[in-house]
């Protein structure tokens, strides 16, 4: 009998009305309603510096950096909404994985709080690719430090037009799809992890 995935969930974007932030809970109530147990954090709660190894050397990792880590190596996969930034993955995503990236010993294993992991992804933009052009970015980042990401992703188009007043996708088609990648993460994650 496998063991219920952990999956961490959460936007790689800080605006307080993201439309990534309302995509990922959507994906997150899908991954419950397959038996994972999920924590849906925001980044704003772990503000860190732009990554610069003489902040590191000089003080060491960061307690938001830190905490961060901490919540990465406690959960078996990354359920992530990424918004598209120039073609590109947002500062905040990327700043957020180079610090948890990081060793705090010589006995840790490089990219530690990654390695082993499996990652779904999911992107809402206004624009007409939906931030499907940054999610390559992501997937490379992600699979580059040992993640094994899903095949299958969604993009959301026109997210200004896509939900409810409630933060709920108004496309039930569109909820149900999204719901599904949070169930397939799970079912995969608890799989590999029998």
């Amino acid at each position: 009998m496998s063991k219920p995935a952990r999956i961490l969930a959460f936007a790689g974007s800080l605006r307080r009305d993201s439309y990534n932030k309302k995509l990922v809970k959507a994906a997150a109530k899908g991954a419950e309603a397959a038996g994972a147990d999920v924590t849906l954090i925001d980044l704003t709660e772990y503000p860190l510096p732009v990554f610069n190894e003489d902040i590191e050397s000089a003080s060491g990792m960061p307690d938001e950096a830190k905490a961060l880590k901490k919540l990465f190596l406690e959960h078996d996969a990354l359920l992530i909404s990424a918004p598209e930034y120039n073609s590109s993955i947002t500062a905040a995503l990327k700043n957020a994985i180079d610090w948890v990236s990081r060793t705090e010993s010589k006995d840790e294993p490089m990219v530690a709080a990654f390695a082993g992991k499996t990652a779904a992804l999911l992107a809402a933009s206004p624009g007409g690719f939906g931030g499907l052009r940054g999610l390559v970015h992501v997937r490379a980042i992600l699979e580059n430090i040992q993640v094994t990401v899903l095949p299958d992703q969604i993009a959301v188009p026109k997210a200004h037009e896509a939900f409810n007043g409630d933060g709920t996708l108004k496309d039930d088609g569109l909820r149900k799809r999204v719901e599904g990648l949070g169930a397939k993460l799970a079912e995969v994650t608890a799989k590999l992890n029998a």
